[in-house]
Order: C-alpha cells, then sequence, then structure tokens
C-alpha cells in the first residue's frame, strides 16, 4: 500500500509537461544505472533491494536484544556522526514525544560523537553518572576521530562504572565484518557486534543495523520501516510512467529548475518533530550532488516558525530558490482551538476547528505567496507520520537522490570534499605523516 504522493503542479509556472517527457530518456539511463549497477560508485548500491532482502535472523537478533536491555538501562548512547546517526535521529525524533519518554519503560536516545565540543561531550559524561546505560559506537572504520574520540571517552566512564567485564555488555559495535580498528576491539573485547554492508554508504544507511538497533532500542517498529521501505522500492522498481512514478518525478522536476537556475532547494515542513528528518535529507542530497562544481545546495526550514526569520529572504530575496513542502494528511492527536467569549485576540472565528487545519491553511497560504514570489514549490505528503510512512519517505528520498545524481552528471555514492578538513585538522593536530601538511598551513597561516 503506497501511501505518499507527490504534487508538482505549483511548478507549473517554470515546468512544463512536455519537459518532463523530455527527460524520459535521462531518466531511464539513470535508472539502468542503479538498478544493472553500472554507473559510478556501483560498488556501494547494496541499499537499493536491502529492505526487500532484510535479514530475518539481524532483525529477531536486534530484538532479542531491545528485550534484554530496556528494562535494564535508562539511557542508549549513540555514538556516530554523518550517516551513522542522522538517519537514526531522524526516525526516533518524528516518532517520539519530545515532551515526555513513551508509556512503558523505554530508554532515552541521546547522541555523542557528532561533534568535537568539549563541554557538550563534559555534559554528557556527568548526565551518565547516575544513569544506567549502554551505547552503539558506529563506524566503518573506528578511526573517523568525532565518534572514535567519543567512544574513548564513554569507554572509559563506563569501564570506571560498571568493571571491565561488565561494561563489555553494555557496548553494541556496528562496524565493518572483517576489518577495521573498530572491528579488531570488538573481536577482542566481545561486544556484541552488526555488520555495516560493504555495499552501503553511511547517508543510505538507516535501514541496516546503524538505524535498525537504536530505532528498535529506543520502542519503535523495525519491521513497519523496512515494510514501509519495501512497498515504495517495488513500487519505485515496477512503474515505468514517469508521470506516476514519485522518486522519477522528483528527480525529473529537481533537475529541470536546476537547469533554470534554481540551484537552491529548500526543504520545509510544518512539524518540528521533523527537523532532524530535514537535517539527514541535507547530507543525503548535499554529500550526494555537491561535486565537480555541480548540484543543488540543500537547506531546510520548518514552518510556521521560520516564516517569522527566513520568511522574508524566501519571498522575496535572491530567485535561486525551490521549495519542496513535507506534509502529514493525518495528524496523531486531536486538539482545538477553544472559545474565548472575551475574545481580546479576535481569535473567535477559528474557535471551534483543528489547529491541524489552521497549520494546513497556513501551509497553503505560504505555498500560494512563495510560488506568487517565483519560488517553485513540490509537495510530498505522508498519510500519517508512524514507522511505515517514514520508512517510504527514506526509501523514496533515496532512490530518488541515487536516480537525480546520475542524472546530473556526478558518482552519487562518493563524498571527496569531506576529506579536505581532516586533511589540514590531522595536519594541525600533529598527527604522524602530515608533516609536510603542517608545513604547508603555517606557511598559509602567515600568509
Amino acid at each position: 500500500m503506497n501511501t505518499l504522493k507527490i504534487d508538482i503542479r505549483h511548478t507549473q509556472n517554470w515546468v512544463s509537461q512536455g519537459e518532463i517527457e523530455s527527460y524520459a530518456q535521462a531518466f531511464a539511463d539513470a535508472a539502468s544505472k542503479v538498478y544493472s549497477k553500472t554507473g559510478a560508485g556501483s560498488d556501494f548500491l547494496g541499499w537499493v533491494n536491502l529492505p526487500l532482502e532484510a535479514e530475518e535472523s539481524i532483525i529477531k537478533s536486534i530484538e532479542e536484544d531491545v528485550l534484554k536491555l530496556k528494562n535494564k538501562i535508562e539511557v542508549f548512547v549513540v555514538i556516530g556522526i554523518g550517516g551513522s546517526y542522522l538517519g537514526t535521529r531522524a526516525i526516533v525524533d518524528a516518532l517520539s514525544n519530545e515532551f515526555a519518554l513513551r508509556a512503558g519503560h523505554k530508554p532515552q536516545i541521546i547522541y555523542a560523537g557528532h561533534n568535537l565540543s568539549q563541554d557538550y561531550h563534559a555534559r554528557l559524561l556527568k548526565y551518565l553518572g547516575n544513569k544506567e546505560y549502554a551505547v552503539a559506537v558506529i563506524s566503518k572504520s573506528g578511526t573517523t576521530t568525532e565518534p572514535a574520540v567519543a567512544f574513548r571517552l564513554l569507554k572509559t566512564h563506563l569501564e570506571n562504572k560498571y568493571g571491565k567485564q561488565a561494561a563489555q555488555q553494555r557496548i553494541f559495535a556496528v562496524t565493518d565484518k572483517a576489518k577495521g580498528a573498530l572491528k579488531g576491539l570488538a573481536d577482542k573485547e566481545g561486544y556484541k557486534s552488526y555488520i555495516i554492508p560493504d555495499d552501503v554508504g553511511g547517508r543510505y544507511s538507516v535501514l541496516t543495523p546503524v538505524g535498525l538497533l537504536p530505532i528498535a532500542m529506543a520502542g519503535f517498529n523495525i519491521r513497519e520501516l523496512l515494510r514501509g521501505a519495501a512497498d515504495m522500492a517495488q513500487w519505485v522498481a515496477a512503474e515505468k510512467d514517469i508521470n506516476k512514478n514519485p522518486a522519477a518525478l522528483y528527480a525529473i522536476v529537481r533537475n529541470i529548475l536546476y537547469a533554470k537556475g534554481k540551484t537552491t532547494e529548500i526543504l520545509a515542513s510544518y512539524e518540528p518533530q521533523l527537523n532532524y528528518l530535514t537535517e539527514w535529507w541535507k547530507q543525503l542530497y548535499g554529500e550526494s550532488e555537491g561535486k565537480e562544481h555541480k548540484g543543488i545546495f540543500p537547506a531546510g526550514v520548518t514552518f510556521t516558525s521560520d516564516l517569522h526569520s527566513m520568511g522574508q529572504y524566501i519571498q522575496e530575496g535572491g530567485r535561486h530558490l525551490f521549495e519542496t513542502t513535507l506534509g502529514i494528511a493525518v495528524p496523531g492527536e486531536p486538539l482545538q482551538v477553544p472559545f474565548d467569549p472575551e475574545n481580546t485576540d479576535g481569535l473567535n472565528f477559528i474557535a471551534g476547528k483543528d489547529l491541524d487545519h489552521i497549520n494546513k491553511m497556513a501551509a497553503l497560504g505560504t505555498r500560494l505567496a512563495h510560488v506568487d514570489g517565483g519560488v517553485p514549490n513540490i509537495s510530498i505528503t505522508l498519510e500519517r507520520l508512524d514507522e511505515y510512512n517514514l520508512g517510504q519517505l527514506i526509501y523514496f528520498f533515496e532512490i530518488a537522490c541515487a536516480f537525480s545524481g546520475y542524472m546530473l552528471g556526478v558518482n552519487p555514492f562518493d563524498q571527496p570534499g569531506v576529506e579536505a578538513y581532516k586533511k589540514n585538522m590531522f595536519a594541525l593536530l600533529g598527527k604522524p605523516g602530515y608533516e609536510s601538511e603542517t608545513e604547508r598551513l603555517r606557511k598559509l597561516m602567515k600568509a
């Protein structure tokens, strides 16, 4: 059952049906590269069929680990950066009540290793001092600086708190199946381990144990998440009509707009819970398309709050923008605006209306205003905010990103530019082997 809907009517002043049809061959070529694994970076396409081939043994193992731990711990710390944590946080935040833990004893999910802030990690260790907790360290290599530093801190903290042997039972390693520093340490120390498949890159890994373990630990249904992704995978692969294939339509319209100078895409939502979904999407598209001096710049806003900060620029600033609005058809909770006999705020005209209806009218009014102001708008709507629908959305964005990157003419699966800051950082910190870079940077800083 496919519940995701895409609406491109508010791009019609910029994108004609004829132009969409003219991209049919370009899309067919991109899709062929994905499904036949003949394009650049094809050795990182393991995620394409992953929801359809999810191993029951892995799902069961995760569920068993959750059952063993969920009544013993108050906090589960996810150590990772980029794709090793953004997908998890996107799903967990979207499904969580931000004001309280879910009913029943479910651990709080918190994050480490996604920054190098001393204050952040010092406060984290202090917070964990009187909490029962466990950690998942997520890294293919085990040597990425940010998570490696955080894991060193938390491993020491766990061992001091529980003793070395007991600490080993509270550490999960999600890493390479055969190589790398974290794999070697996990084998030596006896940590429970899960594998990051060789052919799945970080930003496409949320439907592997990278995301499934912490999402399940948070109390959410990973089987439904995978079912939604599998249904979307089947739909996109089977639908040959580009006007009915949501991923094809999204990829094509984005590329048409980009060719016309719309070089920044704003993902807008009207639900604060989707903030980290936006952050995950920004990494997915920014890291996949932003290379060879090409690519659409991915930005994000949460309305209506950002209408009071970024709204002016979106409405009347540079016209290099287009907008993709993410909506939820059915809200999770009923809530109506009450009647006030005094009516001092003048809002009785909306008394008795659902707040969700008011939010949707704000969304429609904003969309029409932005279109009038020269900002094309693509609308993507989920039926409701649950595991199944989020699984559909995750896979939709992933497969559309692969199509769009190939249509743009880049490798959607590498990220060579990410290494530039690391090289400089290592040189400045005096890492062995970076001496020549250290001297170059000293000259640069004096210039």
